[in-house]
């Protein structure tokens, strides 16, 4: 039995549904999915696209509902819990890294990252300081006050890992965090999401469509007719 069976479950899933209706039509996209993700633990799922690989992310991230089963963040279950607590806890256990980096047009790079903490009322002078270390870390020392607009794909792929991981999140959901960047690029970035995630032992959830970056997770599960099946 490895030490990782050991660790504090962050985010798990158990007989978890996920169903969507359109008048009469129904579609299921999830069935009776289990999956529990402790502290400092890697797992890459990968599927068709289609697949609802998405679909799970943000029901592990409490951005959606299941339509059966249960989700539970830091063992508590998002469903017993009211809004205000749910987006609390997000808040404080989560970071999110998208395909798409969403960051603010008219911030810099430095106050895009800060601004994770503004919301949780750190005061300016410390969120900057704190975004500056995180943005060092990422390798974008000299790229802190430049828009979005002046940065190249990957650069702003780094600036949303350190935008994920300045409130020190329990756990990382990524989805397809390298979708839109050349080869290059996407090895360069997802080495850095790996790194700062493993040097703060926080937990990752990485879907993703390439096998060669699934293959360096801890584990590897594939989403298939919408269960969860493990891989070799």
């Amino acid at each position: 039995m490895s030490d990782r069976e050991f660790r504090p479950i962050v985010v798990a899933a158990s007989g978890v549904g996920k169903r969507y209706e359109s008048g009469a039509a129904t579609t299921d996209v999830l069935h009776d999915l289990s999956i529990e993700v402790r502290e400092g633990q890697t797992v890459a799922i990968v599927g068709a696209s289609g697949s609802g690989k998405s679909t799970l992310l943000h029901l592990l991230g409490g951005l959606d509902t299941p339509s059966a089963g249960t989700i539970t963040l830091q063992r508590a279950s998002l469903a017993s819990i009211s809004e205000a607590e749910r987006c609390r806890l997000r808040n404080e256990t989560l970071g999110f890294v998208y395909q798409f980096h969403h960051l603010l047009g008219e911030y810099t790079a430095l106050d895009n990252v800060a601004i994770a903490l503004r919301i949780r009322r750190v005061p300016v002078a410390e969120a900057r300081a704190r975004a500056a270390a995180l943005l060092d870390a990422v390798g974008l020392q000299a790229r802190k006050h430049h828009l979005p607009a002046e940065l190249s794909g990957g650069e702003r792929q780094r600036v949303a890992i350190a935008r994920a991981l300045v409130t020190d999140p329990k756990c990382v959901l990524a989805d397809e965090p390298t979708g839109n960047l050349d080869n290059e690029n996407s090895d360069i970035v997802f080495d850095l999401l790996l790194s700062q995630v493993r040097s703060r032992n926080a937990a990752l959830v990485l879907v993703t469509h390439d096998h060669a970056l699934a293959a360096r997770c801890d584990e590897r599960l594939t989403l298939r007719d919408g269960r969860l099946v493990r891989s070799a």
